[in-house]
């Protein structure tokens, strides 16, 4: 399909997706989500993709941000007109009543950063950044999902909200601490203030730091690296496992799931490939398709509603 606000150029197994409006830094809007949430729905179900790679137009910023284009009333999204295109029809265009009650179930609520943190945590096919510039706000949240963040060394990265009056979004306060720890979370989220590449790679934010000539190619490397051996299937069932056990409350959650994997998985074609490429000594041919054959174990994958 076509976007006006992203670009998606798929080459060789890798999926490229800009964001593309150079004119406003890459300014994160509602268009933006929902064109990224469809991007990636397209990757997953095309296995000629093997992994996503984010990054921005232009050389200035990775994404600036939301687009402060309304104003004050950027973040009231009771009066965003922008937002009519998330609402079913029928729906109330407001979740505040006549009597003053708000519908926390409303998807005006929804935050839009969020849906696209979820959408990367849902994808099956590994998501790595390479972040060429200022990512600020929703510019640095929507990258903690990813399996991997590379940066340009003009990298900036403002968790800025308590500076805009508002706080921490894109489900950022679930994944910051698990990737730089509670003290650094703490630290960069209440003081809004701007981490070089260097503060964010030696914190753990970024793997590694790149000129910005070098970038997406090291990213295409790193996704290269992370897919041209592995089994498909195999990769998006333990990107899922990863992540989902950040948050289980026992390592019987574990131990459940892994055994169901290995149970599925032990009985693929894939899994005869891997052993007799093994032992014959050549590559492996994996066939079993991520679109068609992935193994679905609902009471560890389903997504609790939003409400």
């Amino acid at each position: 399909m076509s976007f006006d606000q992203i670009r998606l150029d798929k080459h060789e197994g890798i999926a490229l997706l800009t964001l593309h409006r150079p004119d406003r830094m890459n300014a994160f809007t509602t268009e933006m989500m929902l064109e990224i949430v469809a991007a990636l729905d397209e990757c997953d179900a095309d296995d000629g993709v093997r992994a996503v790679i984010f990054t921005g137009s232009g050389d200035r910023a990775y994404c600036a941000g939301a687009d402060l284009g309304q104003g004050a009333a950027t973040f009231d999204y009771d009066k965003r007109t922008d937002k009519a295109a998330l609402l079913p029809d029928g729906m109330a265009a407001s979740p505040v009543a006549a009597d003053g009650t708000i519908d926390w179930s409303h998807p005006l609520i929804r935050d839009s950063g969020g849906r696209v943190s979820m959408r990367i945590f849902d994808c099956k096919k590994p998501v790595l950044g390479a972040i060429n510039g200022a990512a600020v706000g929703i510019g640095a949240t929507m990258t903690l999902s990813m399996d991997a963040r590379l940066a340009s060394e003009t990298v900036r990265y403002g968790f800025v909200f308590a500076r805009r009056g508002i706080v921490p979004e894109a489900a950022s306060s679930w994944f910051l601490p698990r990737l730089v720890g509670i003290q650094n979370a703490v630290d960069w989220c209440y003081s809004g203030r701007l981490i070089d590449a260097a503060e964010a790679h030696e914190k753990g934010l970024v793997q590694s730091v790149h000129t910005p000539g070098e970038l997406v190619d090291a990213a295409i490397a790193k996704a290269r690296e992370l897919t041209d051996h592995s089994a498909p299937v195999s990769v998006a069932l333990t990107r899922h496992m990863l992540w989902r056990m950040l948050g289980a409350p026992h390592p019987m959650s574990a131990h459940r799931w892994d055994s169901r994997a290995i149970f599925a998985r032990g009985r693929s074609a894939d899994a005869a490939e891997g052993v007799s490429s093994f032992l014959e000594k050549r590559p492996a041919n994996f066939t079993v398709s991520v679109a068609d054959d992935y193994p679905w174990f609902a009471e560890f994958e389903d997504t609790p509603p939003y409400s």
